[in-house]
C-alpha cells in the first residue's frame, strides 16, 4: 500500500461522514443553500426583477420565480454573451458550457467561479465515498482514464465555451495530474474515432485502474483496445482495473456486454452530472439510489410528474402553472421533474430530468427519464425507467448482449394495429428473437398498466424489434454531429424523429 492510498482511507471517512451528517438534515442544509443564493444574487438584474433580497423561504421562492426551461432563460443568456455583467449572478461566468438541445439548438449554460467547485468537488466526494465504504483505495496508485470532451475551449466570444467535461479537464486537481490519462494533446482531438484510436495507443500498456465515461463510449474504447492488443478481455490488458465510474445513462442495458468485454464484474460508481450542476452520486453499493448533492450551491425543487406530463401527453398542450416542492415535502416512490436554483445563476430552471426518491434520510434518488423523452402516442406514457427495466428483466431470462437501443411508436404500419418499435443493436443476439420480443412486451405490461390496457384492448399490438447491424448507432450519432464522449442515445420519443436515420 502506498502512502497516497494509506492517507486516502482516513480522509475519505472524514469527508464522507461530514457529507452524511448534512444529508441527514436535508431541509436545514437546503435552507442554508437558499439563503446563500439569494444573498449573493440579490443585486443582479434578475435579483432586482424578482426581489430576491425579500425571499425568506421556499414558499416565497416558488411564488416569486416562475419556472423556465432554456428558452425562458435565453434572453438573459444572450445579454451575458454580449458582455453584460451582473445579469443572473454577480459579474460574468467563467465559462459557458455548450450543450445540444432537442428543441433549442445549442445551449449555453453558465459556469461561475462559485459553481465550478460543485462539478469538481462532487466527483471527488463520490470517489471518497467509494473508498470510505469499500475500504479500497488501490486505484489511486495507478492510472485513471476519463473519456471526455475536448479541453480546447472556444474563446471567440466574451466568455470561453466548451463541453462540460472539457471545461472540467482544465481544472484537474494537482494530485491527479500524474495519474490522469490520456494526454492533453490526445484529449484535444476533435474527431471521436480518431481520438479513441489515439487513446488506445496511449493507454494499452498503462497500469489502468480507474476508467470513467458514458458506457456506450467506454464500450467502443474497450472494443478498439481488444482489437489492437489481440487480448481476449480488458482484464488481460489491465489486470489491476478495479473501478468503473459512469454517468448519464442507466448502466443495466449495457452491463452484460461490458462484463463480457472486461472479462469479469468490476465495482462501479454511478454519477449524475449535468451541465447545470452535479446533482447526485452513488455513495453506497449495493444500496439503491444516488445521494443528492445538497450542500454545494444547488437548491432543488421537485415538480410532481404525473399531472404535469399526462396533460401534455394527452392534449399536446403545456400544463398550467405548478409550484415545485421542497426537499422537506417529497415522498418516496413519486416521480418528480427536477427544478434547479443554482450559484451559476439558474433560477427555477427545469433541467428536463425526472427522478424518484428511494429514501429520504438521507435523500437518495434514481433517475427515471427525461420530461421530453417518453412514448405516449396513445396515452400510455411509457418512460425510460420502464423500458430499461423491461429489457433488463428479459435479458436475465434470455441472455444476450445489447450495445444500444431506442424506442419509438409506429403509428401507421402498412398493415395491422400500431405498435412500439424497438431498434436494438445486439453484440450477441438472443437465441429466439421473437420470444425475446414477447418477454420484453410482457415485462413492459407488468410495469405500465396503461400499456397493458392498450395491448389487451387491441388498441396496440405487441412491440416489434428491429435488429440493427453492428455500428449502426455510432454511425447514426456521427451523422447527427453527436459522436463525442458526452452524447447519449435517447431512449424514447413520442414521434419518429430519432429513428428515421436508423
Amino acid at each position: 500500500m502506498s502512502l497516497k492510498s494509506a492517507i486516502a482511507k482516513p480522509y475519505a471517512r472524514y469527508v464522507t461522514n461530514a457529507v452524511m451528517k448534512r444529508a441527514l438534515d436535508a431541509p436545514a442544509t437546503q435552507a442554508a443553500v437558499l439563503r446563500e443564493l439569494v444573498r449573493f444574487a440579490g443585486d443582479t438584474s434578475f435579483g432586482k426583477e424578482h426581489r430576491l433580497h425579500d425571499l425568506r423561504d421556499h414558499q416565497g421562492l416558488v411564488q416569486s420565480i416562475p419556472l423556465r426551461d432554456y428558452e425562458g432563460f435565453k434572453p438573459y443568456i444572450e445579454r451575458i454573451r454580449f458582455g453584460e455583467e451582473d445579469v443572473l449572478w454577480p459579474g460574468r461566468p467563467l465559462y459557458f458550457c455548450k450543450t445540444s438541445g432537442t428543441t433549442s439548438g445549442a445551449k449555453f449554460i453558465p459556469i461561475t467561479k462559485e459553481s465550478l467547485p460543485n462539478h469538481i468537488g462532487s466527483a471527488r466526494q463520490a470517489l471518497l465515498a467509494y473508498i470510505a465504504h469499500s475500504g479500497r483505495a488501490d486505484f489511486v496508485d495507478g492510472k485513471m482514464i476519463f473519456l471526455q470532451g475536448s479541453p480546447v475551449l472556444d474563446k471567440s466570444g466574451h466568455i470561453p465555451s466548451g463541453r462540460l467535461s472539457g471545461i472540467v479537464a482544465n481544472h484537474v486537481p494537482a494530485y491527479l495530474l500524474r495519474n490522469r490519462m490520456p494526454s492533453f494533446a490526445t484529449n484535444a482531438i476533435a474527431d471521436w474515432e480518431t481520438k479513441v484510436e489515439a487513446i488506445v495507443g496511449e493507454t494499452r500498456k498503462a497500469d489502468m485502474r480507474l476508467i470513467s465515461g458514458i458506457p456506450a463510449w467506454v464500450q467502443m474504447y474497450f472494443e478498439r483496445l481488444l482489437a489492437r492488443t489481440g487480448k481476449a478481455n480488458v482484464k488481460e490488458v489491465f489486470p489491476n482495473f478495479s473501478l468503473f465510474v459512469y454517468g448519464g445513462v442507466n448502466y443495466a442495458p449495457y452491463r452484460s456486454r461490458m462484463e463480457a468485454l472486461i472479462g469479469s464484474s468490476v465495482p462501479s460508481v454511478e454519477l449524475f452530472p449535468a451541465s447545470e450542476g452535479f446533482i447526485a452520486y452513488q455513495d453506497k453499493s449495493p444500496e439503491e439510489g444516488l445521494l443528492l448533492v445538497l450542500d454545494n450551491g444547488i437548491y432543488y425543487g421537485f415538480l410532481p410528474v404525473d399531472a404535469h406530463t399526462s396533460q401534455e401527453a394527452t392534449t399536446g398542450k403545456e400544463p398550467g402553472p405548478q409550484r415545485p416542492l421542497s426537499i422537506a415535502d417529497v415522498e418516496v416512490g413519486v416521480q418528480y421533474a427536477l427544478v434547479l436554483y443554482t450559484n451559476a445563476g439558474l433560477w427555477g430552471y427545469e433541467i428536463g430530468d425526472t427522478v424518484k426518491f428511494v429514501s429520504l434520510s438521507p435523500p437518495r434518488i434514481v433517475v427515471t427519464g427525461r420530461t421530453k423523452h417518453f412514448t405516449s402516442a396513445f396515452g400510455e406514457h411509457v418512460i425510460a425507467e420502464e423500458v430499461e427495466g423491461a429489457l433488463k428483466d428479459s435479458m436475465a431470462e434470455m441472455p444476450c448482449e445489447v450495445s444500444e437501443f431506442t424506442v419509438a411508436p409506429q403509428l401507421s404500419p402498412s398493415e395491422g394495429l400500431p405498435y412500439h418499435e424497438w431498434y436494438i443493436e445486439f453484440a450477441q443476439a438472443p437465441a429466439d428473437p421473437s420470444h425475446f420480443a414477447q418477454l420484453i412486451d410482457s415485462a413492459l405490461q407488468k410495469r405500465n398498466v396503461y400499456y397493458k390496457d392498450l395491448i389487451t384492448g387491441k388498441v396496440l399490438r405487441p412491440l416489434v424489434i428491429r435488429s440493427l447491424q453492428r455500428g449502426a448507432f455510432a454511425a447514426w450519432m456521427k451523422a447527427r454531429g453527436m459522436n463525442d464522449a458526452q452524447s447519449k442515445v435517447p431512449r424514447l420519443a413520442n414521434d419518429r424523429r430519432y429513428v428515421e436515420g436508423l
